[in-house]
C-alpha cells in the first residue's frame, strides 16, 4: 500500500463509530476489548422499543467506556414533553452529549414533529447540554428530496445546530461504491459545508445479508457496484468485507475532503466488524 494511502487509511480508522441496537448490547460487551475506548456507539431508534429500553442501552454503552449517540426519529416521537424527558434523562443517566436526528419512516407523524429540523428547533438539545448533533448524509441521493433541496436542507440544519452552540456531525448512509462517496464529499465541501463526516461502511457480512440490507435501505447494488466492492456478480455467496471500499476511499481522499472518518454498520455481527477494524488498522498503521 502506497505511503499516502496508508496515511489516509490510518487516519479514517483512527476514530470510528459503530451502529449497535439495544438488542445487541451483549454482543457489544463481548467485542468491547477490541473496540477503541471512547468510540462513538450509535443506538438506532427502533419502533418496537420504548424509551426505557433505549436509555438502558445508552447507560450500558457508557459503562463499557464508549460514547453513546442515541438516534431520535422525529415522526415516531409522540409529544414535546416526552422528547424533552428522554433527552434530559439521556444526559443525566448516561452522560449523553451527542444525538443523531432523523425524520423517520412513518408518512404521518405520531406527534408534533415532521422532520429532524423540528427537533433541533425546540432548543431542547442545547438546554440539556448536548455538544454534537448528527444529521444524515445521502451520497446516492435522498429518497424524496431533489439534489438542490437536499443540499439546502442539510446546510440549514448544520447552520441551526452551530447557531445553538453545538457541533454538527454528518453521518452518511452506507454505500458500495467509494467513488460515489468521494464525489459527494467534493460536492458537500463545494457547498461550503465543512463539518466532520462519518462515512457509512458495511462491516463484513454474507453477501446475501448485504444485499438484503441494501434493498431495505435503498442503497444501490448493481453489478458494477458489487464489482467495485470486490464481489463477482457470478459468486453471490460467501462473505465480503469492506477492504476494497475503504482502500479506494483512502486512496481518493485529500485535504480538500475535510475531516472524514468511518461509521460501521455491523451487519455480519459486532465482533466480526471489530476484528476487521483491528486487522485493517494493523495493516495500515505502521505505529501499531
Amino acid at each position: 500500500m502506497h505511503h499516502d494511502i496508508r496515511k489516509h487509511a490510518s487516519n479514517i480508522t483512527h476514530a470510528y463509530s459503530l451502529e449497535v441496537s439495544s438488542k445487541d448490547i451483549a454482543a457489544l460487551s463481548a467485542a468491547a476489548p477490541r473496540i477503541l475506548t471512547g468510540s462513538t456507539i450509535a443506538i438506532p431508534y427502533l419502533p418496537r422499543e420504548n424509551d426505557d429500553a433505549r436509555l438502558a442501552a445508552a447507560r450500558a454503552v457508557r459503562r463499557l467506556g464508549f460514547e453513546p449517540m442515541p438516534h431520535l426519529s422525529a415522526r415516531r416521537i409522540a409529544s414535546l414533553a416526552g422528547f424533552e424527558l428522554f433527552v434530559q434523562r439521556a444526559a443525566a443517566e448516561a452522560g449523553v452529549e451527542r444525538c443523531f436526528v432523523i425524520a423517520g419512516d412513518p408518512s404521518i407523524p405520531m406527534g408534533p414533529f415532521t422532520d429532524s429540523a423540528a427537533l433541533i428547533d425546540t432548543g431542547i438539545f442545547e438546554r440539556a447540554g448536548m455538544k454534537v448533533i448528527g444529521v444524515g448524509g445521502h451520497p446516492e441521493g435522498h429518497p424524496v428530496m431533489s439534489t438542490a433541496e437536499q443540499w439546502e436542507v442539510l446546510e440549514r440544519k448544520c447552520h441551526n445546530i452551530e447557531m445553538r452552540g453545538m457541533t454538527p456531525l454528518i453521518v452518511t448512509q452506507f454505500a458500495f461504491d467509494a467513488d460515489i462517496v468521494l464525489t459527494w464529499l467534493e460536492a458537500l465541501r463545494a457547498h461550503g459545508i465543512n463539518h466532520p463526516v462519518r462515512v457509512g461502511v458495511p462491516g463484513p457480512a454474507s453477501i446475501a445479508v448485504l444485499a438484503r440490507y441494501a434493498a431495505v435501505c435503498g442503497v444501490g447494488a448493481c453489478a458494477s457496484m458489487w464489482s467495485k466492492y470486490g464481489v463477482s456478480i457470478g459468486k453471490l455467496f460467501g462473505t465480503a468485507g469492506p477492504d476494497l471500499f475503504v482502500d479506494r476511499l483512502a486512496a481518493g481522499l485529500t485535504a480538500a475532503h475535510g475531516e472524514v472518518s468511518l461509521h460501521f454498520f455491523p451487519f455480519g455481527g459486532i465482533v466480526q466488524s471489530a476484528k476487521w477494524i483491528e486487522q485493517y488498522r494493523a495493516r495500515t498503521d505502521p505505529g501499531l
